[in-house]
């Protein structure tokens, strides 16, 4: 959709759960409205019906998260589903009772069908999905395979922080071809700083037990790799060489969901303290020293996107985003880290027992995902890097009354970092054609 214009008019809004009476569902007037509100981009400003008589057609989904637990045995301090501005979490069921369990299934396998997906990928999360107990996760992972045909390859996932996984979550794991991400954030100062228990004890113990139980053979294939959020007060050298002993097969740096409302820690005009805290880390990874063999996405992605290729981040590039949520009580929704926006930024209206999830897509929220620069701020499209930062998270760039047609609150970080990148690459392609050019002198 690149160069598309995008008309901007009042468009026809799907009603949305938002906030309302505990359990009760607020009007579709009323939550339309508020969405107006807090977000006229694209809410208002975004008309989808004049894109697709244009030609545009949404990409279908391709990642499908399921809240299948509501609730956590942990009380991180910085956790979007707990400590933001959605508290949705409080009125809907602990456990995705049997009902939306069947719907969900259903629901993918006629997605893929309807599509003719060649692979689809199935995300238990929560809360802290392993609360659901291994016999439910395994019955629903085969329930989940029933249903896809044999022609599509499903990839399940689960992520997790770790402390619940024994060796018999572990063997259902593994009988199931579930893989397992695991959320630790560097040294054991650091990790229990922001992840503890409700009682203040760290996590950190537990989380290594975890890892260094799927580092055994026998269950080294579930193994998917680990999830780290980016925190200024760490050093960045030990949290990589901290996180290289659990020998990931990836590492997925998180920066942490803010926005313009609810700036990052040590957020200043001027300053660019996560880009600071990436690049040195890059420098390790990039320069080979103790990478035993691990990837770490987000700097794939970059070299990736600055030599033309395609995105597979979230935080950043231009490539559709064909990612649902279906929360414990049905209620099909965008991306859970709009959670950290504000109340009901996640909502559609639509239920997973009564609508499909094509349905969602034609979701204001969806659609400006999916245009690609069309759906990016002026500020965004005249960038250097827009290709490849793609403006951001799309919950990052969150302005109340504006919407999410900003610049990411992380702009000059990403910035600063991607051009650090993009001239550490430069200067070897560089010295490659330079020693070609000596070679046939």
């Amino acid at each position: 959709m690149s160069g598309t214009t995008v008309p901007v008019v009042v468009t026809q809004s799907i009603g949305r759960r938002g906030p309302g009476a505990v359990g009760q569902p607020a009007s579709a007037e009323a939550v339309r409205d508020n969405h107006r509100r807090a977000a006229a981009w694209p809410y208002v400003e975004l008309d989808t019906r004049a894109l697709r008589e244009q030609g545009w057609r949404p990409t279908p989904v391709r990642e499908l998260v399921l809240k299948v637990h509501q609730r956590c045995n942990l009380a991180c301090d910085y956790c979007y589903v707990y400590t933001h501005a959605d508290q949705s979490w409080r009125d809907r069921p602990d456990v995705m009772p049997d009902d939306v369990w069947r719907a969900v299934v259903d629901s993918l396998g006629r997605h893929v069908r309807q599509h003719a997906l060649p692979s689809v990928r199935a995300v238990l999360h929560g809360g802290e999905p392993l609360l659901l107990g291994p016999a439910r996760i395994g019955q629903l992972a085969a329930d989940l395979r029933g249903a896809v045909p044999a022609d599509c390859r499903l990839d399940i996932g689960l992520q997790t922080n770790g402390l619940l996984l024994n060796p018999a979550m572990a063997e259902v794991l593994r009988e199931h071809r579930i893989t397992v991400g695991v959320s630790i954030d560097g040294t054991q100062e650091d990790h229990d700083r922001h992840r503890f228990m409700p009682n203040g004890r760290g996590s950190f113990a537990g989380v290594r037990a975890a890892l260094d139980l799927l580092r055994r053979e026998e269950f080294r294939a579930c193994y998917a790799g680990l999830l780290c959020t980016v925190s200024p007060d760490a050093d960045p050298i030990a949290t990589y060489g901290q996180l290289l002993e659990f020998e990931p097969p990836v590492i997925d740096f998180l920066l942490p969901h803010a926005n313009w409302e609810a700036k990052p820690w040590r957020w200043s005009e001027t300053g660019t303290p996560y880009a600071d805290w990436l690049i040195p880390v890059f420098d390790r990874w990039y320069g080979g020293e103790g990478a035993k063999g691990t990837r770490v996405r987000l700097f794939e992605d970059v070299i990736t996107m600055l030599i033309g290729g395609p995105g597979r981040s979230e935080q950043a590039g231009l490539s559709p985003s064909g990612v649902l949520v279906v929360e414990s009580d049905g209620a099909i929704e965008l991306v859970d880290a709009l959670k950290s926006a504000y109340p009901g930024a996640c909502a559609t209206g639509l239920d997973i027992r009564r609508d499909e999830l094509d349905d969602a897509l034609a979701d204001p929220g969806v659609v400006a995902r999916q245009i690609g620069r069309a759906g990016l701020s002026d500020q965004c499209g005249q960038c250097p890097v827009v290709s490849v930062c793609g403006g951001g998270h799309y919950a990052h760039r969150y302005r109340a009354g504006v919407g999410f047609r900003n610049p990411t609150v992380y702009c000059r970080d990403m910035l600063t970092f991607i051009q650090y990148v993009r001239g550490r690459v430069a200067a070897d392609v560089q010295k490659l054609a330079e020693r070609r050019n000596d070679r046939h002198a």
